[in-house]
């Protein structure tokens, strides 16, 4: 008898589509919209010969000082706040989807980078920030001596 891993979450994700009142406790998304104040910036890792690009989709930013960047520790902190210009108080709001209000993200790095190198440009809605990988080791490999 083969062994199967028992997924006691299973039956509820495979059939919650054919219950309507049972919502998609496991679907990201549906987590998102009813439990995270913050939106989830959704970004793009990936490096080149010298660098280590990441882009980020944030709309909504008006200013340079809207948004924070740092780097340190081989990770990508993001952070700021994305403010609302039009509120109209004498009308009736039927649906509201866009993100007003704070935003942060910590992205790991995935090799070491130059923190003082790092460059960032924004345009469009997608900020784009370039930091150069560092040369310095972060290990080294250790020889076993066998008697």
């Amino acid at each position: 008898m083969p062994l199967v891993p028992y997924d006691p979450f299973g039956i509820m994700r495979r059939d919650a589509g054919s219950f309507p009142s049972f919502p998609r406790l496991f679907d990201d998304q549906w987590f998102d919209e009813h439990f995270v104040s913050m939106p989830r910036i959704r970004v793009d890792v990936r490096e080149s010969q010298n660098e280590v690009i990441v882009t980020a989709e944030i709309p909504g930013l008006e200013k340079k000082e809207d948004v924070n960047i740092t780097v340190h520790d081989n990770h990508l902190h993001l952070s700021g706040k994305i403010e609302r210009m039009d509120e109209q108080k004498d009308e009736n709001i039927h649906r509201m989807e866009r993100y007003y209000g704070q935003f942060s993200r910590t992205v790991p790095l995935p090799t070491a980078v130059d923190e003082a190198g790092a460059k960032a440009s924004y345009r469009n809605g997608v900020l784009e920030v370039r930091i150069p990988k560092t040369q310095k080791q972060i290990g080294r490999r250790i020889d076993v001596n066998f008697h």
